[in-house]
């Protein structure tokens, strides 16, 4: 009974991958086919001869590197922008009781409940106000501050598995606050910190509506904008959208390779230290 309870799970998860897995691998697929093989049909899976026209035409013949790198910069900076608030936040919530903190922590849960759309006019007239708007400083503002809420509550929980006892034993030491906070704490929060930092790259570089309305010049377009425009009303390209959003895929990947080493290390030695 149990092998064939395993081998149906197997199985389970095996489908669950490929249904997940099909649509990535044929965009793959498609980016690397001729123009003609793209619209071919029947279609077929396999490139029969793969190229690379579609990549140098997205890369050479396009803007889609100036969003590229848009988003690069806006996603980095609001990341790490992110996390210095929300760090030092996190930690005041999670070690030190004040009248109103269970107010303030509803109201911080509750903007985080805000769908952007419902914000837009609001943003877009600040942002034409304070002169921030078709800037990528504006859109590091308005992500940062989107982001900051989700992960005050996500590092919140982390901070309160830190055992009191280590910072008790380090203040006994000698240790003073801010070392103790960014010398002893911080280190063994590290994998809710790299937890943080991927929710928040994931939230900035996928979305479109924000970024569409905050900007209007084709030098300050981020990658969201820059794959809605080869869809048109005189057709699609499929083989320089895939390819784009081939390329857009990347420092996602990357990171997220990078990113899983460290959270790795970081939860065993979390775990050792604690």
């Amino acid at each position: 009974m149990r092998p064939a309870r395993d081998a149906a799970a197997i199985g389970l998860t095996l489908a669950a991958c490929a249904f997940a897995a099909g649509p990535l691998v044929w965009g793959l697929l498609t980016s690397f086919k001729p123009a003609m093989q793209v619209v071919a049909y029947p279609p077929r899976l396999w490139p029969t001869s793969p190229t690379l026209e579609h990549y140098l035409a997205v890369w050479q013949q396009s803007n889609f590197p100036v969003y590229f790198t848009n988003s690069l910069i806006v996603t980095a900076v609001s990341v790490v922008a992110s996390l210095v608030l929300a760090v030092h936040a996190a930690y005041a919530l999670a070690r030190f009781d004040f009248r109103g903190k269970t107010a303030l922590m509803f109201g911080i849960l509750a903007t985080s409940m805000i769908p952007g759309i419902a914000i837009l006019v609001p943003l877009y007239n600040l942002s034409v106000k304070t002169g921030l708007y078709n800037t990528l400083t504006g859109m590091v503002i308005v992500y940062t501050a989107w982001n900051v809420p989700l992960l005050v509550w996500l590092l919140k929980g982390f901070f309160e598995k830190v055992p009191r006892e280590l910072e008790e034993a380090a203040e006994i030491d000698g240790c003073g606050p801010f070392r103790l906070f960014y010398l002893i704490v911080l280190p063994i929060a590290r994998p809710g910190l790299l937890a943080g930092a991927i929710m928040a790259m994931m939230a900035v570089w996928n979305d479109f509506l924000i970024g569409y309305t905050l900007a209007v010049s084709e030098q300050k377009r981020l990658v969201p904008y820059g794959l809605y425009a080869y869809i048109s009303n005189i057709g699609i390209d499929w083989g320089q959208l895939m390819a784009a959003t081939v390329l857009a895929l990347v420092p996602v990947v990357f990171a997220f390779l990078i990113m899983q080493k460290w959270l790795v290390q970081g939860l065993m030695a979390g775990a050792v230290k604690g």
